[in-house]
């Protein structure tokens, strides 16, 4: 990450939310002709959308400190929801916690971020 702190990142998303979410990140790859997806830093895409979606702030005025560009932020979220990241994240962040015997106070943390994601989508139906 370029300019934000690393503070933020790591309240954003701490090291074991990227644990688990890492492996779970579809992978993109260039096209055979040319051109696609450019390589970056996943974890700072990741970091970058989790910030607008529990921020409120709209996908134009993402900070630039995030290392990404607004629309790689919201082309990579729109590629992680159609490829079912947010459910298979959720499932796999219960497991861990299950398995900590944790489940209580940081399923409700969890769940904040679950909310905007799925109002998130909701309202991308309703303006398509």
């Amino acid at each position: 990450m370029s300019v934000v702190s690393a503070d933020l990142s790591k309240r954003l998303v701490p090291d074991e939310l990227w644990s688990l979410t890492a492996p779970l990140l579809p992978s993109f790859t260039a096209r055979p002709q040319g051109g696609g997806t450019a390589p970056c830093d996943e974890r700072a895409v990741f970091t970058a959308v989790v910030y607008v979606l529990t921020s409120g702030c709209a996908w134009r005025h993402l900070p630039p400190g995030f290392g990404t560009s607004p629309a790689t932020a919201h082309r990579r979220f729109a590629a992680w929801t159609k490829a079912g990241l947010w459910r298979r994240l959720h499932r796999a962040v219960l497991d861990e916690l299950g398995a900590r015997g944790e489940v209580g106070s940081h399923f409700l943390a969890f769940l904040g971020l679950a909310a905007a994601l799925t109002c998130y989508k909701k309202l991308a139906k309703l303006t398509t």
